[in-house]
């Protein structure tokens, strides 16, 4: 596993809000490991901190927008991306205003100033959230949809179609997130003139000038409407090029707007706190369909947390096969009840066991409808503890291990013939005198069916 990172030290950046007009100063600093991504407002009274967590998205409306006990983040999608897109996973935000900075309306100059200060890596493993099954979002509305499917790495494919001339159909894809800086980060935001009109009447666009925002002219440009972009931008002169976006800005990309939104795609999914293994394919991208996916996908991840799963590559060589196991522990067939040891440390044992109905305990045990019975269950987790105990003594041919206390059983799921059982067991205390006290979990179909604790001792034989 990889480990979590953090800046070098603190760097500031200095810049107007989009929407708000207001000139904001931001600061990166170091975090401490497993503090994520926050926020903290120290333009106001406690200096209160806001988690960039996607469960605070209070609305979408011209970017994504956070709120916390009546404290607000607006706009954070650009710098976030950055944030992932450097590899960066703990940093403290400082602001002193609501609005981030726009700057060039990517994720450009956020990239260089983390650039510029470096990483430090931490001690702490990288917090993963490892797709393991098909997961969608749609908007019945609008018709974007947002799907995560398993992946080795972390890729994003944008699909973008608005349905006009100017625009057209435009595809984005980022095979790894070390493409980031150089094919997506300096992939500006933009707008239709239609929309850039109506926040210009509502006064809803103060920060903007014509260096951070491509905007594609969809429809005739009135006398009245010029007036008012060459108010705006400050701007004696303004005229629609060839390419039919507004002049003083020279494209990055052929296909800038839809990396720009697989950008926001990559901030806006931040908000899960985890780095995603997996392919995300988004069709019609926006914040509202990225920050309900995150809200979904975050939902996914309490309840794996809340189970306590942990992941294993099945097909990886294990530490132990069954003649590694038999060399340490005396059990034989029918009652060796684990097939191999995936892992092992001087605290911990992960073990594994096929399930299939060739198992002499179905021939008695409800034989119409069979089931492993649980303290079968318990039996395996224990000599999966066993081979942890015995592998800590130069002569385990001489030891037998006995059980000593069986605490704290639980049985949640049935596990039935062709499952896949996982043990993992953890010592509670070091080993003293032969004692080993471990909290033991047996796991099935992505599902905690058992735990126990149990204490046992190996005793020498005679």
């Amino acid at each position: 596993m990889a480990k979590q990172t953090t800046i070098a030290s603190e760097i500031s950046l200095t810049g107007v809000g989009l929407h708000t007009g207001q000139e904001v100063k931001m600061t990166f600093k170091p975090a401490p490991e497993n503090n994520g991504y926050t926020f903290v407002r120290v333009d106001l009274e406690g200096e209160p901190i806001i988690e960039a967590d996607a469960n605070y998205v209070i609305n979408t409306d011209r970017g994504t927008n956070l709120e916390k006990n009546g404290v607000k983040i607006q706009t954070p999608e650009h710098v976030l991306a950055a944030l992932v897109g450097s590899d960066v996973d703990n940093v403290i935000i400082e602001l002193n205003a609501s609005e981030l900075p726009i700057m060039d309306g990517s994720s450009k100059y956020f990239v260089e100033a983390i650039e510029k200060v470096g990483l430090v890596e931490q001690n702490a493993e990288r917090l993963e959230f490892i797709v393991k099954d098909v997961i969608s979002y749609v908007d019945e509305t609008t018709g974007s949809e947002i799907t995560v499917i398993p992946h080795d790495e972390y890729c994003v494919t944008t699909m973008v179609d608005f349905g006009t001339k100017v625009l057209g159909t435009q595809n984005a894809t980022m095979k790894c997130i070390k493409e980031f800086k150089s094919e997506i980060s300096n992939s500006r935001t933009f707008s239709f003139l239609h929309e850039l009109e109506a926040l210009l009447n509502h006064g809803l666009i103060k920060g903007g000038d014509l260096n951070n925002a491509i905007v594609y002219v969809d429809k005739e440009i009135s006398p009245d409407t010029m007036e008012k972009l060459k108010a705006a931008f400050n701007k004696e002169k303004i005229s629609v090029k060839p390419n039919g976006i507004l002049d003083n800005l020279t494209l990055h990309h052929p296909n800038e707007a839809a990396r720009h939104k697989l950008l926001d795609v990559v901030g806006d999914l931040s908000l899960i706190g985890r780095r995603i293994k997996g392919k995300v394919i988004a069709n019609k991208p926006g914040h509202f369909v990225n920050t309900q996916f995150a809200k979904k996908l975050s939902k996914i991840i309490k309840i794996e947390e809340k189970n306590n799963i942990p992941t294993y590559d099945l097909n990886k060589e294990p530490l132990l096969d069954i003649h590694g196991i038999m060399g340490l522990l005396p059990h034989r067939p029918p009652f060796l009840l684990v097939d191999k040891i995936l892992e092992m440390s001087d605290n911990h044992v992960v073990g594994l066991k096929n399930v299939t109905m060739n198992e002499d305990f179905f021939v008695g045990h409800f034989p119409g409808a069979p089931v492993m019975p649980g303290v079968l269950i318990v039996e395996a987790m224990a000599q999966t503890g066993g081979i942890l105990i015995l592998s800590s003594v130069p002569d385990p041919e001489n030891y037998l291990t006995y059980f000593m206390k069986i605490d704290n059983v639980k049985f949640k799921n049935k596990v039935l013939p062709g499952d896949t059982l996982i043990f993992k067991l953890e010592l509670l205390s070091p080993i003293r005198r032969g004692i080993c006290h471990m909290q033991a979990y047996a796991y099935a179909n992505g599902k905690l069916v058992t735990e126990a604790e149990l204490m046992a001792q190996i005793v020498k034989v005679k």
